[in-house]
């Protein structure tokens, strides 16, 4: 029995002690060490000039190749092949002439991506699925992960949201058993002060007890998935709910947060969201400022845009600061639009117009419930190159599925088990093995297909009548 299937199993009391004892080590991790000093020295990074920033960025470039020929099998293999040496890549620009790097790749010779001085680290294993619904495991340094939180507290604190600030979390995490039918659809984490609302129990019947406990508690944050926070949004403004407080911030993550999703989260909550892009292999950082422009974190990371049709480019990252497992060229998956100015707000940094990434569909069960991002299914399933969600019906679920050369029957028992937590025994559940998956004309693979009239998340908005909020 897995430890997630022992606290779904715990009385409620108790699974709150384990959410506050697991976000007490999290903070440790994250915030313990260099974390305070990494913060500072990225805010006085933002007085640099933009001479200054990208010097410090290709500077950061250049030690991390020469780390990563010295010390990285897969590396040190690569250059020898291209016959090139580490004093070749003097910054950014110079990248281009070293070959892009696929998750695939990452995942199949994980070892050769290892550094030889590991051993001289403080490391952490993190695991991510992305929007391929693709596992990958790899090792990051202490140090790569108080930088990462330091640039993400950077961006928060632009906006006034300071540490110790109550948060209300909207995600995907498996809190509450699926079988559950009343509240509380809630679990807090008392040392991280963070209340964890389930995303699998948003059915209409259920959305006033949400909007109640949001209400009772005015929590000034909150922060998760925009299609999350629009379903609850939508239900105020279709209710006429009186929330009795207003959320003085709204931030959204791990799903591109879409026009109308901007609206109807404003209208129903009283507060703009803003998003944030980033991700556990930390080879991109993008962050929204005060005037609503989306801004490269040149200082985290080796962004590059490589243009696959006018107007749009795939995001390409090399992630400069986890020395344990490099990532040089990272493809991202993901596809932007630049903009090419300035923003009025003066900080540093190229302009993103819009994140075309990480853009799912609903997936609808038969009580109702809509769900947005599931990629935490996908999380931990390593020998699944991709995976995409197919549905036609509600309560019917098609996944298709990309097997890696390891995928066994274990694994497939594991999926189903991880599915039924989160969407109950009452849905329909039809795997299917397919040797490629169809991509969209900018070569986006889309995580959930739903062909369900109203449905698309571009058509629903965040309502869960499929009716767009006025």
């Amino acid at each position: 029995m897995s430890l997630e299937q022992i606290y779904l199993r715990l009385p409620i009391a108790l699974q709150n002690l384990s959410c506050t004892l697991e976000g007490l080590r999290l903070q440790q991790k994250r915030y313990g060490g260099g974390f305070r000093r990494r913060l500072e020295q990225a805010e006085a990074r933002e007085l640099m000039s933009e001479e200054q920033l990208l010097e410090y960025r290709d500077n950061r470039i250049r030690n991390f190749v020469r780390h990563c020929v010295s010390n990285v099998p897969y590396y040190r293999n690569k250059f020898y092949e291209l016959g090139a040496s580490p004093g070749d890549i003097r910054g950014l620009e110079d990248l281009r002439y070293l070959p892009i790097l696929t998750k695939r790749e990452v995942q199949e010779q994980s070892s050769e991506f290892v550094s030889d001085d590991v051993s001289q680290y403080g490391c952490d294993s993190v695991h991510t699925s992305g929007t391929t619904g693709s596992g990958l495991k790899f090792l990051m340094t202490h140090e790569a992960l108080e930088e990462q939180w330091a640039i993400w507290w950077r961006y928060r604190r632009w906006h006034g949201i300071e540490l110790g600030t109550w948060c209300a979390y909207f995600g995907g995490r498996s809190l509450v058993p699926a079988h559950q039918s009343r509240p509380p659809f809630w679990r807090t984490n008392y040392a991280g002060r963070q209340l964890f609302f389930s995303a699998y129990h948003l059915t209409p019947e259920n959305l006033r007890s949400y909007a109640e406990k949001l209400r009772s508690s005015r929590i000034p944050w909150l922060h998760g998935y925009p299609s999350l926070l629009a379903l609850l949004a939508a239900y105020i403004l279709d209710t006429g709910f009186d929330l009795g407080y207003q959320p003085k911030w709204i931030t959204t993550g791990a799903e591109n947060l879409l026009p109308q999703q901007v609206s109807v989260i404003q209208e129903g909550f009283g507060a703009r969201p803003v998003q944030h892009y980033g991700m556990a292999e930390a080879v991109a950082n993008i962050s929204e400022c005060a005037q609503g422009s989306l801004h490269v974190d040149e200082d985290f990371a080796g962004v590059e845009f490589v243009e696959d049709q006018p107007g749009q480019s795939r995001v390409i990252g090399t992630n400069f600061s986890n020395l344990a497992t490099p990532l040089l060229r990272y493809d991202a998956q993901d596809i932007v639009c630049t903009a090419g100015r300035k923003c009025s707000c003066g900080r540093r940094g190229r302009i993103v117009d819009s994140i075309d990434g990480r853009l799912e569909d609903y997936v609808v069960l038969r009580s109702g419930a809509k769900l947005g991002r599931l990629d935490h299914i996908f999380k931990d399933m390593i020998h699944i190159r991709e995976a995409q969600i197919v549905q036609c019906a509600p309560g019917m679920v098609n996944v298709l599925i990309v097997r890696g050369k390891s995928f066994n029957e274990s694994d497939e028992q594991r999926l189903r088990q991880e599915f039924m937590q989160r969407v109950g025994k009452d849905t329909e559940l039809k795997l299917e093995y397919v040797d490629e998956l169809q991509r969209t004309n900018a070569g986006k693979l889309r995580f959930v297909i739903s062909e369900i009239k109203d449905n698309r998340v571009e058509a629903v908005a965040g309502s869960p009548g499929g009716k767009v909020a006025s």
